[in-house]
C-alpha cells in the first residue's frame, strides 16, 4: 500500500452508515464522528423527534442525514428502516448498533419483565439489525462493516444490579464473534466496542451519586468515566479500511478496567 492510500485509511467519503439509538449520547457522538470522516448517516430511534439534533449535526458536517423511527426489537420495524435507507441511498456500508437499555436491580429482585425487555432490545435488537443489514450487504457483494456495542459488563460482573444488562452484553460479545465467523466469506467485518460506564443522561444519576461514583472509579485505572466522544475513534477505526484485517474483535474502551 502506497503513502497516499495510507493517508486515506480512515476516510469514509462516499460511505453510508446506519446508527441505531441515534438520539442517545453514544449514538449522537458516533453519528457526528462518522459524518466528520465523510459518511452519510441514517440515524434511528423509536421516537423520530428525538433525532432532530443528531441529524442537524450530521448535516452541519456537510453530510446527508436521514432520521428514521425504528424499534430495534421489532422485526417489521427493522426491515422497514433498512428498506427506507436502501431507497434513499441505494446501499449500506456501515452499521453501528448503539441502541440499548440498562435496567438495574439486585438479581434476587429483578422483575422478569424487565429482564426480558433488556434482552429484547440489547440482544434481539442487535441481531435483527445486523441480520437485516447483512442481507443487503451480501446482495451487493462488496462487503461491509458492522460495529456492535457491548460493555465491560459483558466481561466482568459488578455489584450494582447488572444481572440483566451484563448478561445481555456478554451475549452481544459472543454474537459479534459468531457473525464475524459466518460472514467473513462475504467480506463483512463484525466487531464490537465495549466501553466502561460513560456520561449520558441515563448514567448521570449513577455518576452523580458520590458513593456509586466511588465504586465505579475504583474499577477504572484511568480514574474517570468515559465521555461519548471517547467511543468515536474506535468506531471510525472499525468502520474504515484501517481495520481491514480485523473481525470478531471486542475492543474495550474502558480506561484499563479489563486489564485488572
Amino acid at each position: 500500500m502506497g503513502i497516499q492510500e495510507l493517508k486515506k485509511l480512515f476516510d469514509l467519503t462516499g460511505k453510508v452508515a446506519i446508527v441505531t439509538g441515534g438520539s442517545g449520547g453514544a449514538g449522537r457522538a458516533t453519528s457526528i464522528g462518522l459524518a466528520l470522516y465523510g459518511a452519510d448517516v441514517v440515524v434511528t430511534a423509536r421516537t423520530l423527534s428525538t433525532l432532530e439534533e443528531t441529524a442537524a449535526q450530521v448535516e452541519k458536517q456537510g453530510r446527508k442525514a436521514l432520521p428514521i423511527s425504528c424499534d430495534v426489537a421489532e422485526p417489521e420495524s427493522v426491515d422497514q428502516m433498512v428498506k427506507r435507507a436502501m431507497e434513499e441511498f441505494g446501499k449500506i456500508d456501515i452499521l453501528v448498533t448503539t441502541a440499548g437499555i440498562a435496567l438495574r436491580h439486585a438479581a434476587e429482585e429483578m422483575p422478569i419483565e424487565e429482564w426480558q425487555k433488556v434482552m429484547d432490545i440489547n440482544v434481539k435488537g442487535t441481531f435483527l439489525c445486523c441480520q437485516a443489514v447483512a442481507k443487503e450487504m451480501i446482495k451487493r457483494g462488496e462487503g461491509g462493516k458492522i460495529v456492535t456495542v457491548g460493555s465491560i459488563r459483558g466481561l466482568q460482573g459488578h455489584p450494582a444490579g447488572y444481572s440483566g444488562y451484563g448478561t445481555s452484553k456478554g451475549a452481544v460479545h459472543l454474537l459479534t464473534k459468531q457473525l464475524a465467523t459466518e460472514w467473513a466469506k462475504y467480506q463483512i467485518h463484525v466487531n464490537c466496542i465495549a466501553p466502561c460506564i460513560f456520561w449520558t443522561p441515563l448514567t448521570e444519576p449513577i455518576l452523580k451519586d458520590e458513593e456509586m461514583y466511588k465504586i465505579f472509579m475504583q474499577r477504572i485505572p484511568l480514574g474517570r468515566a468515559a465521555e461519548p466522544e471517547d467511543l468515536v475513534g474506535a468506531v471510525v477505526y472499525l468502520a474504515s479500511e484501517a481495520s481491514a484485517m480485523v473481525t470478531g474483535h471486542i475492543l474495550y474502551i474502558d480506561g484499563g478496567t479489563s486489564a485488572w
